[in-house]
């Protein structure tokens, strides 16, 4: 497939998350909820999800935001659901060293979440990609703690 086909692939994946976010909306009775925000343009995120014996029973979000924000947020709860909250950390790992231009482990299958590569290209809007990234990883992270 040609680079030109394969970025308009990616585009359409995008806005497709995009139109028809997958999970948005607030978990009633989620163990976590983390607000974060990129000031530098407006995106924000609410994140809600629900972690029992160590794993991503369910997630959701909400928020207002950019394209690339939104669908990265659609794309991001359906990969972790179902995951231990290890998997979920390294497939964040493994999607912030995409956004970096950094090699990866790409033995794993990233599915949507691979249309996002192309933001790399784009160092403005990075922090729009990574944004419910890393209030998963904020959620994670204080639920290890406690």
């Amino acid at each position: 497939m040609s680079s030109n086909n394969l970025d308009n692939l990616y585009r359409q994946v995008i806005m497709d998350h995009y139109k028809k976010p997958r999970n948005r909306g607030i978990l009633e009775d989620g163990s976590h909820t983390i607000n974060m925000n990129n000031p530098t343009c407006g995106d924000r995120i609410e994140l809600t999800f629900k972690v029992e014996d160590g794993k991503v029973i369910d997630a959701k979000f909400e928020g207002d935001g950019c394209s690339i924000s939104m669908s990265s947020a659609s794309m991001m709860t359906q990969a972790i659901k179902g995951k231990n909250v290890e998997e979920a950390l390294k497939l964040s790992k493994i999607f912030s060293d995409m956004m970096q231009g950094k090699e990866y482990d790409d033995d794993i299958d990233l599915g949507d979440i691979e249309a996002l590569q192309g933001v790399a290209k784009f160092p403005a809007r990075i922090k729009c990609a990574t944004l419910a990234w890393k209030a998963m990883e904020k959620g994670l992270t204080e639920e290890e703690k406690q």
